[in-house]
């Protein structure tokens, strides 16, 4: 099993909203990506932030922006977070028709394009549409909702994903977003996950930037053939 060093992603979906040009700020030096949830109250219940914080964002830090978009008709809006400068762009599998016509428009945009798969989707009929991609992000929670406990029978999923990515030599991320915290990336890590999304981990912490390198020690440690 090859894994690639572990990204930290800190979500701000568990920052200060009112001060966001600061929380992201807190993390610059010490995180990977910022990943974004953009979420449109059909989709998934929640609505969040979109396009235009993302835009204002973008002029405030130089930090790769990892956009999860928990959207309907993510070929409409997916684009323009491209256009927006961000660094990965991810949709998910159940809200798209064509997801791999919809990862080259990604790409020629200049991102890269990640497929999300919620907590009750199979993973098995997405495996050979991995090649099309860049990054595979495993709902450990169901879609939505931030502050949510790990599943770790998700986990299964990444195991799986991670044997495919292997056995076909894919250059793949695979990415966790749900209840990642202290006590369960090491258990992600170890199933084969590489990138990790920590909302109320590094936000709800005392010290952001040090929960974030406490977090990438933790799966650094964890990783298989570490």
């Amino acid at each position: 099993m090859t894994v690639p060093p572990p990204i930290v992603a800190p979500s701000i979906l568990a920052a200060d909203f009112a001060r966001l040009a600061e929380e992201v700020r807190a993390v610059e030096d010490a995180a990977d990506w910022l990943h974004v949830d953009v979420m449109d109250n059909h989709f998934v219940p929640n609505l969040t932030i979109g396009l235009p914080v993302v835009q204002s964002l973008r002029a405030a830090t130089t930090m790769p922006f990892d956009v999860h978009l928990m959207i309907e008709d993510p070929r409409r809006w997916a684009p323009g977070y491209a256009d927006a400068g961000a660094y990965n762009v991810t949709f998910h599998a159940e809200a798209a028709d064509d997801p791999v016509a919809l990862a080259k428009d990604l790409r020629a945009a200049g991102a890269k394009a990640g497929l999300a798969i919620d907590r009750d989707t199979p993973i098995e009929p997405y495996l050979d549409l991995l090649p099309s991609f860049d990054t595979l992000l495993i709902m450990t929670i169901k879609a939505g909702f931030g502050g949510q406990r790990f599943i770790p029978q998700m986990l299964d999923k990444v195991r799986a994903v991670r044997r495919h990515v292997d056995a076909g030599h894919l250059e793949l991320r695979i990415e966790v977003d749900g209840g990642i915290a202290a006590d369960t990336i090491e258990q992600a890590a170890a199933a084969g996950a590489d990138a990790f999304v920590a909302g109320t981990a590094v936000y709800g912490a005392a010290d952001p930037a040090e929960a974030v390198r406490h977090l990438r020690a933790l799966a650094e440690r964890a990783a298989p053939g570490a």
